[in-house]
C-alpha cells in the first residue's frame, strides 16, 4: 500500500552545521599547507563562545581563531543582536597532537600500506528517484535549506536570519516510486520587523518563502491546495543559532547523507582528514552505489564496507539492490571488487581527497550535489560496469 516518508535538512546557520563548517574549515587550511595532515577536529558553539578541540599531526599551522571568525562572518552571524557573532564571540582552542598509537596504524610510506584511521562500518546508497540519484525527500529538503540561505544572503528576503530547518514528506506508491510531496515544513529564524518597519507576521513570512523558496525548488512537486506548507509552527522565531541551541560537530549525520532512507554507520564526516574511513569510506561507498544505479544495473543500490584500524584491506564488502537489480547481488559484488579499489590509500588517490575541499561539504549534504570538487558523485564507471555486466 502507499506510504509516506519524511526527511529533514538544515541551513548553514543551524548550530550543528556551524560547528561542522568550522571543523572542515580548519581541516582545509591544514590540508592546504600539508596534504598529509592527520586531523580530527570538533567544535562546540553556544552563546558568545566557540570551543575548538581535537587531535592534529601536521607540518602546517592554522590560525584557528581567525578561521572561526571568518566562517561565522561568511555564514551570516555578524550582528551583536544575534547574541552570537563573528566579532563578539570568544574562541577557545584545545588542539593537541594525535595519539602515537593511532598514528602508528596509519602508515604514510606508500598509499598501498595506509591503514584505516579507525574501525567502523560505512554505508553508501543511490536510487533513481532524482537525476542526482538520491532519495527525493532529502534531496528536496537539502535544496530548500540551501535556497533559504540564498534568498537571505541575496537580500531577496532581507529580514531572514541564519538559522533554519526544513522537512519534506513524500508519498510513495506500492512499488516504492515517489508520487507527490504531501507536506513541507520550514522553521526559519527572522527579524522582528522588516526594512519597512512592519512586523514580520507568520502570514508575511509564509507568503515570501512560498514565492521565493518553495515554488522555485519544488517545481512540479508543489501542488496548490494539495501540498501542505507549515512555516514556524511554534510562532515567531527571533532568537536562534548557537545562542538558542548549543551546536556540536557531527550531530547532523543523517542530514549529511540520505535523510534516513539508508543506514548510517554512526561516524561523522566533518573535521576528519581522508585517512579516517568514516569520511573516505562513505564517499567510496556512495561512488560505487551511484555508478551501479547510473549503469542501470539496479534502481536502488546500498553498499557497506567494514574496516579495522591500522589495516588497509576492508574486512567486509556487502551490496544489496532490494530486488531491483538486473544481476544477482553476488555477481554485482564481483563487478564492484573488479572495478573499485577499497584500501584507504587507494580511495584517497582515486577520489583525489587530499585537497582543501571539505568546508563546501559541511552544509547541504555530502551527496547529491554535482560540484566539481565532489569526485565521489561522478558516474565515470557506469558505462564500464554496464559493458562488463553484458547489459
Amino acid at each position: 500500500m502507499p506510504y509516506l516518508f519524511t526527511s529533514e535538512s538544515v541551513t548553514e546557520g543551524h548550530p550543528d552545521k556551524v560547528c561542522d563548517q568550522i571543523s572542515d574549515a580548519v581541516l582545509d587550511e591544514l590540508i592546504r599547507q600539508d596534504p598529509k595532515s592527520h586531523v580530527a577536529v570538533e567544535a562546540l558553539a553556544t552563546t558568545g563562545i566557540v570551543v575548538v578541540a581535537g587531535e592534529v599531526t601536521t607540518k602546517g599551522y592554522a590560525d584557528v581563531q581567525g578561521i572561526v571568525r571568518k566562517t561565522l562572518e561568511e555564514i551570516g552571524y555578524n550582528k551583536p543582536e544575534y547574541f552570537f557573532d563573528s566579532r563578539g564571540s570568544g574562541v577557545l582552542v584545545s588542539i593537541h597532537e594525535q595519539s602515537p598509537d593511532i598514528a602508528a596504524g596509519v602508515r604514510e610510506d606508500d598509499l598501498d600500506a595506509i591503514g584505516a584511521g579507525d574501525q567502523g562500518i560505512m554505508f553508501g546508497y543511490a536510487c533513481d528517484e532524482t537525476k542526482e540519484l538520491m532519495p527525493l525527500p532529502i534531496q528536496l529538503a537539502s535544496r530548500l535549506a540551501e535556497k533559504l540561505s540564498q534568498v537571505r544572503k541575496s537580500k531577496q528576503i532581507p529580514y531572514l536570519r541564519p538559522d533554519g530547518k526544513t522537512q519534506v514528506t513524500v508519498e510513495y506508491s506500492d512499488d516504492h516510486r515517489p508520487q507527490a510531496v504531501t507536506t513541507v515544513v520550514i522553521a526559519q529564524q527572522h527579524d522582528a520587523k522588516g526594512a519597512d518597519g512592519k512586523e514580520i507576521t507568520p502570514a508575511r513570512l509564509k507568503a515570501d518563502l512560498l514565492e521565493k523558496a518553495v515554488k522555485p525548488i519544488f517545481g512540479k512537486y508543489y501542488q496548490e491546495g494539495k501540498t501542505a506548507v507549515i512555516v514556524n509552527g511554534a510562532g515567531p522565531w527571533l532568537l536562534g543559532g548557537p545562542a538558542a541551541d548549543t551546536g556540536l560537530t557531527g550531530r547532523k549525520i543523517i542530514v549529511d547523507t540520505y535523510g534516513g532512507m539508508a543506514p548510517h554507520g554512526g561516524g561523522c564526516f566533518s573535521g576528519k582528514d581522508p585517512t579516517k574511513v568514516d569520511r573516505s569510506g562513505c564517499y567510496m561507498a556512495r561512488y560505487i552505489a551511484k555508478n551501479v544505479v547510473a549503469a542501470k544495473l539496479a534502481r536502488k543500490c546500498q553498499v557497506q564496507i567494514g574496516y579495522v584500524i591500522g589495516m588497509s584491506e576492508p574486512v567486509s564488502l556487502w551490496v544489496d539492490t532490494f530486488g531491483t537489480g538486473k544481476l544477482q547481488n553476488g555477481k554485482l559484488l564481483e563487478l564492484i571488487k573488479k572495478n573499485f579499489r577499497l584500501k584507504p590509500g587507494h580511495i584517497i588517490q582515486d577520489l583525489d581527497l587530499r585537497r582543501p575541499i571539505y568546508r563546501k561539504t559541511a552544509a547541504y549534504g555530502h551527496f547529491g550535489r554535482e560540484e566539481p570538487e565532489f569526485t565521489w558523485e561522478k558516474t565515470d564507471k557506469a558505462a564500464l560496469l554496464k559493458k562488463q555486466a553484458g547489459i
